[in-house]
């Protein structure tokens, strides 16, 4: 059901409680927390930019990491506050509170076009627990509530649906952003319908995450290719070997089930013909990998772990990524944080973006994808890219979202 956006509604000289998803990597570097990746925040500037020029008084709120209701320091979102004055070109304010006094102080003290950015709210238990006294705090200084954080929407908290409660028991508007709609529009629409051939890329650890979107999406695809550790349960349904590869035992049947669908459906389901694989080792109490080699077997020797896709399946799943005229893709199709186990994964990269300059529609569904297109310096060539992990799944599975219900309707 469509949703009001920042585009229907008059924003000047109202306060817009605006949840974001800021939830960004960082490390540790000089005894500062530095941030390793802006595409979450570089996503919600198209909003912040039209609420600024139409006046609003912005005011964010976000979470970092899970600090389970306490003050961790390495997850201030202070170093964020600074990230987006340089990304945005104008001063952003910072409030070390979300709550409270000191946070309705620095929100009273906005001008039209000001930005507030509050301090982390999982530093508070209520904001998981969806307390409605800690939403009504949040929202005190509210006249509108934009939620442009598709990547928490899936959570009913208090930042996501507690604040849009609020609001609409007080008449007030809450509405989609920028970057919220196109994720309901192309994850959404888009795909209600999706030009054929559609080709759906699944990889990531787990078919446990993936086969409620699998079941969803055969009823659509005309292809699945499967990589990542998820293909070697499905290369147990199929009744070969695989060696010391991660696996989900107890999801055999389920994969089986899964390729049975698929054969009676007429999609065409394809699973790694050859692998990289590598001996898993232990070196000084941690988990890493030795030698490494390419097995031309479908079967995977019992010393070894698969850990990328191989070059015959690289080159076949290209192949058919070539045709399509919409792609769909979530998940990496090894351990592309190696060097030696990413060529699986920056091949379909490569591959998706030419079929994208080639004329495909192509949806990258959050997560590694996002990070392994970034990675390969391709994040710029495909059509939408998703800023949801989780919450792209559960989409995609047909889930109503908590902070996209609590929107209102069109």
């Amino acid at each position: 059901m469509a949703k009001l956006t920042v585009n229907d509604i008059d924003l000047k000289g109202k306060r817009v409680l605006t949840r974001v998803d800021y939830n960004v990597p960082m490390a540790e570097q000089d005894g500062a927390m530095v941030i390793n990746d802006d595409t979450r925040i570089r996503a919600t500037l198209p909003t912040l930019k039209l609420m600024i020029e139409n006046g609003a008084k912005v005011i964010l709120t976000a979470h970092l990491g899970r600090p389970k209701g306490k003050r961790v320091p390495s997850m201030s979102l202070r170093p964020v506050a600074d990230k987006l004055a340089g990304l945005i070109g104008k001063p952003v304010a910072f409030c070390d509170q979300c709550v409270g006094q000191a946070a309705e102080d620095a929100a009273a003290k906005l001008e039209e076009g000001g930005l507030l950015l509050l301090e982390n709210v999982r530093y508070h238990a209520e904001e998981e627990a969806n307390d409605a006294t800690f939403a009504q705090q949040l929202a005190c200084d509210a006249d509108v509530f934009v939620n442009d954080a598709f990547g928490a929407a899936h959570r009913a908290h208090a930042s996501t649906a507690g604040v849009a409660d609020v609001l609409n028991a007080r008449a007030g508007q809450c509405v989609a952003g920028l970057l919220m709609e196109r994720e309901l529009q192309f994850l959404g629409d888009e795909l209600k319908s999706p030009e054929s051939p559609f080709v759906v890329i699944l990889g990531g650890a787990k078919v446990s995450d993936k086969i409620k979107v699998i079941d969803r999406l055969l009823d659509k695809a005309d292809t699945i290719l499967i990589g990542g550790a998820m293909a070697y349960t499905f290369k147990l349904a199929k009744g070969l070997t695989v060696g010391k590869s991660l696996v989900e035992r107890d999801k055999v049947t389920i994969a089986r089930d899964a390729l049975d669908k698929a054969a009676e459906r007429n999609v065409q389901f394809l699973i790694p013909t050859d692998n990289i694989v590598a001996v898993p080792t232990e070196i000084d109490g941690k988990f890493a990998f030795g030698e490494h080699r390419t097995n031309d077997s479908e079967n995977i020797p019992d010393d070894v772990e698969g850990v990328d896709i191989g070059p015959k399946s690289a080159a076949r799943f290209c192949e058919v990524i070539a045709g399509a005229k919409t792609i769909l893709w979530n998940g990496p199709m090894g351990i592309f944080e190696d060097a030696r186990f990413a060529g699986g994964t920056f091949a379909v990269a490569k591959a998706v973006c030419e079929a994208t300059a080639n004329g495909a529609k192509s949806m990258i569904g959050g997560g590694d994808s996002v990070k392994a297109l970034n990675k390969a310096g391709l994040g710029d060539q495909v059509t939408f890219m998703s800023t949801g992990g989780g919450a792209s799944l559960e989409f995609l599975e047909g889930k109503e979202l908590p902070g996209v219900a609590a929107l209102t309707d069109k």
